[in-house]
């Protein structure tokens, strides 16, 4: 066993690789799976693992991609550069399915946009099709594989015969069979039997002798005997030899189809193999898709950043019995490259270990990872393992010299560009002896720049991390209290054994318990407490931690929101002006009509011209006055307007802000009562509506019982008691505009026609995502389809949780769930629109 297949099998790859395997359709991809393995090259890890990530996108949204018709070529095609070899009927079938998929794929990238899938677009592109090939063979063989009669006409010719000769057969055997049934030699219920293509007359033994023929077969009793008559075996003889012709037709036609073939075979062969490739990535794509796998990030500096991680081993074990793994958080880098994980057995360690181990792994053989999309990662040039028990006594090697030969190894050949992975590092032999030689491997591996994470449970090595530039304590946690590991790591601190909690758990005698933590010393024992007391104090500063991040995000979304709001309030101030000196204008235009109208019937009533002017100048007059009060009740109207929102604004605020500052001293008070009831008493700037009426409008001013109210641009006077006063929020109910869209049938059905019912905003910050969700989902209510995807991603899950949020407030929009497992889980939201 080589150093890779080794470190595949501690890590579980090999059993990655067996899935991958098992998802390929042609033995090509198949190989493929059982070769590819760890890489180093940076460009071709990212081609890999671009080109992964964008097949995964594709089976989760792309409905029309081709998923059928991937059979092997290459073998055969290969043996067509020799002169003397032609195809037979199953290859030709086999070719047919190839170019048809191969045609489909093509076709499916050509028909994307630009810059949708680069690195599989650049994969297709030396892809050759030839339509002359695929018609050929449709003139040679049907649906089904089997030579056309229309194949030549010389084999049309030659079947029809066959046909006719086999129909006289049938006539005359089914008049003898008559006879011997009428003569008594043949059983009432006998039917005419086939046998090698000829056809027979079942009689029984005694009279097989009064039926001229030849007997070719009988019955396993021996009762009955099947004769084929001397009337038809000339017949027989010629349709035989007809079906000698067929054959000899259908090699020369296939021959001839090789022949044509065989200047095409270098393309055809490229095309083969970009066929099985294809077949393999999209094999590592449903993989990632089962294990909710994403593209992580290649990170050009020393680290590994690691959100949300789990091991796919591990997460299928454990859904299998219905329980959920604990993802795990962890961060090397530069500074602390070398993690030492400590902690109670059976608490989570090697897994934390083999994590890491297996998405490094991974990534480097160009799969998706089972960790949050911004998860980073640096590549390496080697990977070292020590895992296990590895004595052999063929060897002569006991525990711990595995172990130390595995060390020697490791000394040998890390540097800078290794990530060494050691569970139970000095482990095997005397704890102090053991203990002094992991210590100074490690120093050394710190001193040589190597990454690394080493689980431990030796004190001295603790120590050692505590006071170390490059290597950095982790401790797994534990629920004291319940006296149960929680599989969560913690870095920064140690981790206890909890030694003496499990034996009491587990009910070992007490007095057997208290003489062992006598024995083991106070120093101990206080080392012990210390480390409890940490991961106590820990996770409550973590569980404060979290609250203030809550607290944090609700002053952001507030302080948004006034942003927002703010923002509103400038544009509906635009738009109120902008409204004010249209209708200045319209009220202008009307006074100029006016104007010329007065004018035209004082010249046809032949008026004086002085008399003209003045009337002329009193109508200019009134129109300059009517402007002027229009433009002055419009910005009056308008500072009313924003000196109500700033007050409401600053209202709203005071009582958010003495809502929240509750919440955060005083949790569990009941909310503050309801507003107070309408002040029924008018007043300007109150909204009003007209008693009896549907009719509603602002109070600009009163004079005395009367009120100037304006409704939408008109101002009316009215007695103060035909109006009643109403909330703002019953105004904006009854005034709210009804908008109208007036779309063409054409340009509905060319929106259907270019509608896509799935849209990718990875990558987007949120205003610019909701902005594109926005506008898709606007388009998708438009042409009238019921349901619509979202991918988003996994990350941190902001962007999924922004999306979901606007979703609620868009009017139509029935429900918004994630997707099922296998295409794509949290990372997808699935819109259902009414």
């Amino acid at each position: 066993m080589n150093n890779l297949s080794r470190l595949e099998q501690k890590l579980g790859f090999d059993k990655i690789r067996g899935m991958v395997e098992s998802g390929c359709s042609t033995t090509a991809a198949k190989k493929m799976a059982a070769e590819f393995s760890f890489l180093t090259d940076h460009s071709k890890i990212l081609d890999s693992l671009e080109q992964t990530d964008e097949m995964r996108v594709i089976q989760m949204l792309e409905s029309s991609f081709p998923n059928d018709g991937y059979v092997d070529t290459a073998d055969f095609l290969k043996q067509l550069e020799r002169d003397h070899y032609y195809l037979d009927t199953n290859s030709l079938f086999r070719l047919r399915q190839s170019l048809e998929a191969t045609g489909a794929i093509t076709r499916f990238f050509k028909n994307t946009k630009e810059d949708k899938y680069p690195y599989l677009k650049n994969l297709a592109s030396p892809v050759v099709i030839f339509p002359e090939v695929s018609r050929r063979i449709d003139t040679i063989i049907d649906k089904y594989g089997s030579i056309k009669d229309g194949a030549s006409p010389a084999l049309m010719a030659v079947r029809s015969s066959i046909r006719e000769k086999e129909g006289q057969i049938s006539k005359k055997v089914t008049s003898i069979l008559k006879r011997a049934q009428a003569d008594g030699m043949a059983d009432e219920e006998a039917s005419v039997s086939v046998r090698d293509g000829r056809m027979l007359i079942p009689v029984s033994a005694a009279n097989k002798r009064k039926i001229p023929g030849f007997v070719v077969d009988e019955s396993a009793s021996g009762k009955t005997v099947f004769i084929e008559p001397m009337e038809i075996v000339e017949l027989n003889n010629l349709v035989k030899e007809l079906h000698f012709a067929e054959q000899r037709e259908i090699l020369k036609i296939l021959v001839d189809f090789s022949d044509f073939l065989r200047p095409y075979v270098p393309e055809l062969i490229i095309s083969a193999y970009f066929l099985a490739e294809i077949d393999f990535i999209r094999a590592k794509a449903r993989v990632g898709m089962s294990m909710e796998a994403g593209k992580p990030v290649i990170s050009q500096e020393r680290l590994i950043r690691i959100v949300r991680g789990r091991h796919p081993l591990l997460q299928k074990a454990l859904s299998k019995e219905g329980k959920e793994i604990v993802p795990l958080n962890l961060e090397l880098s530069g500074d602390k490259r070398i993690l030492l994980i400590s902690g109670p057995n059976a608490g989570g360690k090697s897994v934390c270990l083999k994590t890491v181990g297996i998405l490094q792994y991974m990534l480097q053989s160009g799969m998706l990872v089972p960790a949050s999309e911004i998860s980073e990662f640096s590549l390496y040039t080697r990977i070292f393992i020590d895992i296990g028990d590895e004595q052999s006594i063929e060897n002569d090697l006991s525990t711990y010299s595995s172990h130390l030969t595995n060390m020697r190894d490791v000394l040998l050949n890390a540097d800078d560009k290794s990530l060494v992975l050691v569970d139970e590092f000095g482990a095997g032999t005397e704890p102090t002896a053991g203990g002094a030689i992991a210590e100074s491997i490690l120093k050394e591996l710190e001193s040589r720049g190597c990454f690394g994470v080493i689980t431990t449970h030796y004190s001295n090595l603790k120590f050692f991390a505590g006071t170390s530039k490059g290597v950095i304590n982790g401790g797994m946690q534990f629920d004291v209290q319940n006296i149960k590991p929680l599989f969560k790591l913690e870095t920064g601190v140690p981790g206890s054994s909890f030694a003496f909690e499990l034996a009491k758990k587990i009910g070992l005698p007490q007095d057997i318990v208290k003489y062992a933590e006598e024995r083991a010393g106070g120093e101990f024992i206080d080392l012990e407490r210390n480390l409890k007391k940490i991961a106590r104090n820990r996770r409550m500063l973590d569980e404060k931690l979290a609250r203030i991040k809550s607290t944090d995000k609700t002053l952001e979304n507030i302080t948004d929101r006034y942003q927002k709001e703010l923002s509103e309030i400038q544009t509906l101030r635009k738009s109120i002006i902008a409204e004010a000196k249209e209708e200045a204008a319209r009220l202008l235009a009307e006074t100029n009509k006016r104007i010329e109208s007065t004018i035209k019937e004082i010249k046809e009533s032949q008026a004086e011209k002085e008399k003209t002017r003045v009337v002329r100048k009193e109508l200019e007059t009134f129109a300059k006055n009517r402007l002027i009060e229009a433009e002055s009740e419009s910005n009056e109207k308008i500072e009313r307007k924003m000196e109500q929102l700033k007050k409401r604004k600053v209202r709203r605020e005071e009582r958010r802000g003495g809502d929240r500052s509750k919440e955060l001293t005083q949790s569990g008070k009941k909310a503050a009562p309801s507003a107070k009831p309408i002040d029924d008493k008018i007043s300007s700037g109150d909204k009003v509506k007209i008693k009896g009426g549907d009719l509603t409008g602002e109070v600009l001013r009163i004079e005395g019982k009367e009120v100037s109210v304006a409704i939408g641009n008109i101002i009316s006077k009215l007695s103060i008691a035909r109006v009643e006063k109403i909330s703002s929020k019953e105004y904006k109910e009854v005034s709210r505009p009804v908008r109208t869209i007036n779309m063409t049938s054409s340009s509905i059905s060319e929106r259907r026609l270019n509608f896509k019912p799935s849209i990718d905003v990875r990558g987007e910050r949120a205003d610019e995502a909701l902005e594109s969700v926005s506008r898709f989902i606007d388009d998708a209510i438009m042409v009238g389809v019921g349901e619509v995807k979202i991918l988003h991603g996994k990350g941190n899950g902001i962007l999924k949780e922004e999306i979901r949020k606007f979703l609620k407030s868009v009017p139509g929009v029935v429900s918004a769930k994630d997707e099922v497992l296998e295409m794509g889980g949290s990372g997808i939201t699935v819109v259902t629109l009414d």
